[in-house]
């Protein structure tokens, strides 16, 4: 092979190598920072992974939010209709943060399967709903009106 093809094929050689490398740190770079979204009643039949981030949402239940007296902690229940999730957070929350408003929170589950929350976002005005939280709540909805018994019909 005459030198200078032998030059450009490890040229060529070397440029597909580094391309390959670069492309499989990103793709593992953006793996790392994915956020995948769960429910509240995905989370707690065991779907989502604990210690890794990931966003769930839903209600905030009325009640349930509770603030130390001492610190920027805070403690809250979402729900999608079929079961709570119990989310803490230590932080300024959102000024459109409200009980019985959409909420949803980024953070990583413990053991106990209580959200570690890092960040919430609460929704932007009084018509918006995160489209996650709305097509949660809304196959919750679905799911329990699949589980109900039918009502029986009066006997004549």
């Amino acid at each position: 092979m005459h030198p200078i093809r032998r030059q450009r094929l490890q040229w060529v050689a070397l440029i597909v190598v580094a391309a390959s490398i670069a492309a499989a740190l990103m793709a593992y770079m953006l793996g790392q920072n994915a956020s995948y979204f769960y429910a509240p009643s995905q989370i707690v039949a065991g779907e989502a992974p604990i210690g890794v981030n990931i966003r769930a949402g839903g209600m905030v239940v009325e009640g349930s939010v509770d603030r130390s007296m001492d610190s920027l902690e805070v403690s809250f229940i979402v729900t999608d209709g079929l079961e709570n999730l119990q989310v803490t957070y230590s932080g300024i929350l959102p000024d459109l943060f409200a009980e019985g408003e959409a909420a949803i929170a980024a953070g990583k589950l413990d053991s106990k399967q209580i959200l570690q929350a890092t960040q919430v976002l609460a929704k932007h005005d009084e018509n918006y709903m995160p489209p996650e939280v709305a097509d949660t709540i809304s196959e919750a909805y679905q799911r329990k009106q699949q589980h109900q018994p039918e009502p029986q019909e009066a006997l004549q």
